[in-house]
């Protein structure tokens, strides 16, 4: 995660290394500069009741290697078996692409990476779903 660079909001949190952060009153900008830090916005966490499709699944085991909740080496099978689930029915060239990226960041232990790369398949996940229902 070197080089990242958080922009905070007025009293945004965010979790680092499973200790929570709260911005003070104004907007703020952080740049991390360790590497292999893990670091959760929690605006953009997934809370356990919210687990309710196949992507927010592997989103969510990300998320608990993220928050130091899960052993990164047990998270990792659970990682790539989802991300193979998905890409049997993600199948236009986009998805491919998000889940190649996140495969490829799973190998390399970069939770944030693989949670980035699975949370742009929400839209997609989301209309395939209405569709679905409709």
């Amino acid at each position: 995660m070197s080089g990242l660079v958080l922009k905070l909001g007025p009293h945004e949190r965010v979790l680092i290394n499973g200790a929570v952060i709260e911005n003070g009153e104004k907007r703020s900008r952080l740049a991390v500069v360790s590497p292999n830090v893990n670091i959760l916005r929690l605006r953009d966490a997934i809370h356990p009741e919210q687990v309710n499709t196949p992507v927010r699944r592997v989103c969510y085991i990300a998320q608990l290697v993220l928050s130091g909740d899960a052993d990164p080496a047990e998270a990792r099978l659970q990682l790539l078996r989802g991300i193979e689930q998905l890409s049997q029915v993600l199948v236009d060239y986009d998805s491919r692409s998000l889940l190649n990226l996140a495969t490829a960041a799973v190998l390399e232990d970069q939770h944030y990476q693989v949670l980035k790369h699975l949370r742009a398949l929400l839209p997609r996940e989301e209309r395939l779903m209405a569709a679905h229902r409709a």
